[in-house]
C-alpha cells in the first residue's frame, strides 16, 4: 500500500504540451526537433532517482572501459524498464510525451516500440553515426525517437548531432551502429552536402524527437559525470509489422513483437496504445 501510494503522488505527467505549427513543420522538414522542458525540474527530479537506481540494478557491464568494443563504450543501455517499475512505467507511458510525437509525425495515435535508458559513462565513447530503423522489422515513416537528458547536460557532451533532411533518403543501409556504419555514413552527409545540427546543452528536462530514418550520432563524454538519457520509441497505431531483412530485425522482431508474424498488427502486449486523439 505505502508502494502504491508513492507511486500515485508522482507527477502524472498527463498534461498537454502545447507545439506549434511551426514546431510541427520544422519536425516534418528536418527529421529531427528540441523540444525545451518536455518535463519541467520537479517532475524530472521525481523520477530520475528511481529510474538510475533501475539502471544500475540491471546493468550488465562488468569491463572496465578500455576493454570494451565501440558499442559497448558508448553507453550503457538498458531497455523496456517500464516492464520492470511501476514508478517508471508511469513516466515512459506518459500521454504527454506520446501525445508530442503523435502531433510531430501527424497521426492519431502512437504506441511504444520499447525504451532505452542510456547513461553515458563518464569518459566514455563516442555513438557512431547511424539508422535507428535499420534494426526495427517496420516499413514506414511513421516512427519517432523522444531523447530525455534526466541531468543537465554541459556544451562539451551536448545533444546528439543529426543530419537534416537525411529521414527523407529513407533505409540508407543496413549497417549496423560501429566504427564502420561511423566511416561510411559521416562520407555519405558529406557527400550529400546534408546540414548537422547539435542543439548543444540541454536541461534535464528537455527532450529532442528524432525520426526513426534521421542520421544521428553523439560525441564522447569527456567530463567526470554520468550523462543520464532515458528515450522512448513511438510507432504510429495501426502499422503491420514488415519482413525482416536482416538478422538485426529478425532479433527486434523477437524481442519486441513476442509471437508476431510478418503481416500482423504492430500490437503486442508489449506495445501499448499511449496516445490516441479519439
Amino acid at each position: 500500500m505505502q508502494e502504491t501510494n508513492h507511486i500515485l503522488s508522482l507527477p502524472s505527467l498527463e498534461e498537454s504540451y502545447p507545439l506549434s505549427e511551426q514546431q510541427i513543420a520544422s519536425y516534418q522538414q528536418k527529421g529531427h526537433i528540441l523540444i525545451k522542458q518536455a518535463a519541467n525540474s520537479s517532475e524530472i527530479a521525481s523520477y530520475e532517482p528511481m529510474i538510475s537506481d533501475l539502471v544500475k540494478e540491471l546493468n550488465y557491464h562488468n569491463k572496465p572501459l578500455e576493454e570494451r568494443d565501440t558499442y559497448g563504450k558508448a553507453f550503457i543501455q538498458i531497455s523496456n524498464l517500464w516492464e520492470k517499475s511501476e514508478a517508471v512505467r508511469r513516466f515512459v507511458l506518459a500521454k504527454r510525451f506520446a501525445k508530442i510525437a503523435a502531433e510531430l509525425m501527424g497521426v492519431e495515435g502512437v504506441r511504444i516500440y520499447h525504451d532505452q535508458a542510456l547513461y553515458k559513462e563518464p569518459h566514455g565513447g563516442h555513438t557512431p553515426w547511424h539508422q535507428d530503423q535499420i534494426y526495427w522489422p517496420l516499413d514506414t515513416d511513421k516512427t519517432i525517437t523522444m531523447w530525455m537528458p534526466l541531468v543537465p547536460i554541459s556544451q562539451e557532451v551536448g545533444s546528439m548531432t543529426f543530419a537534416s533532411e537525411s529521414q527523407r533518403m529513407g533505409y540508407i543501409n543496413k549497417m549496423v551502429i560501429s566504427d564502420e556504419s561511423h566511416r561510411t555514413l559521416a562520407g555519405y552527409i558529406e557527400g550529400k552536402g546534408l546540414e548537422t545540427k547539435s542543439y548543444g546543452a540541454m536541461e534535464a528536462g528537455d527532450a529532442t524527437f528524432h525520426a526513426g530514418w534521421t542520421l544521428h550520432s553523439a560525441p564522447g563524454n569527456p567530463t567526470d559525470s554520468m550523462r543520464k538519457v532515458m528515450t522512448i520509441i513511438y510507432y504510429a497505431d495501426g502499422l503491420r509489422i514488415a519482413q525482416p531483412d536482416s538478422k538485426a530485425r529478425e532479433s527486434d522482431l523477437k524481442t519486441w513483437f513476442p509471437g508476431a508474424q510478418p503481416g500482423d498488427l504492430a500490437a503486442t502486449a508489449l506495445n501499448p496504445l499511449v496516445y490516441s486523439r479519439s
